[in-house]
């Protein structure tokens, strides 16, 4: 069965890229949310294999809003994007509970290679 995966960027066309990605490799994208707190919400009612979270958004930060998701569900599968390859942002987000980092701009192989390496 196709994985479902939530996506979470406050950028509406990085949403647009990243479904077009997935969906051209056959994964079923269950949900958009445009900031942490919308993926949260979101998480809660569609319980999806997987989330790509960026990393700055507002309202609720991506780091945030992966802890909110990891304290509800402890198997939760987040996958965290973000421009800024921060290396303390990136350590923040691994020792958070992300699986995974993904830099942008996105190279569709690299996408493809962090979601099959986390839920095959």
């Amino acid at each position: 069965m196709a994985k479902s995966i939530l996506i979470c960027d406050d950028a509406a066309f990085m949403r647009m890229m990243i479904k077009d990605i997935l969906t051209k490799a056959g994964y079923i994208v269950a949900g958009e949310a445009e900031n942490g707190a919308k993926a949260v919400e979101k998480y809660n009612e569609l319980k999806p294999d997987l989330v790509l979270m960026d990393i700055t958004m507002p309202e609720m930060d991506g780091i945030e809003a992966l802890k909110a998701i990891r304290s509800g569900d402890g198997n939760a599968s987040v996958i965290m994007c973000s421009a800024m390859g921060q290396q303390a942002m990136v350590i923040d987000a691994i020792q958070s509970g992300a699986k995974d980092f993904i830099v942008k701009p996105f190279q569709a192989d690299r996408v493809l290679e962090a979601v099959k390496k986390v839920v095959g």
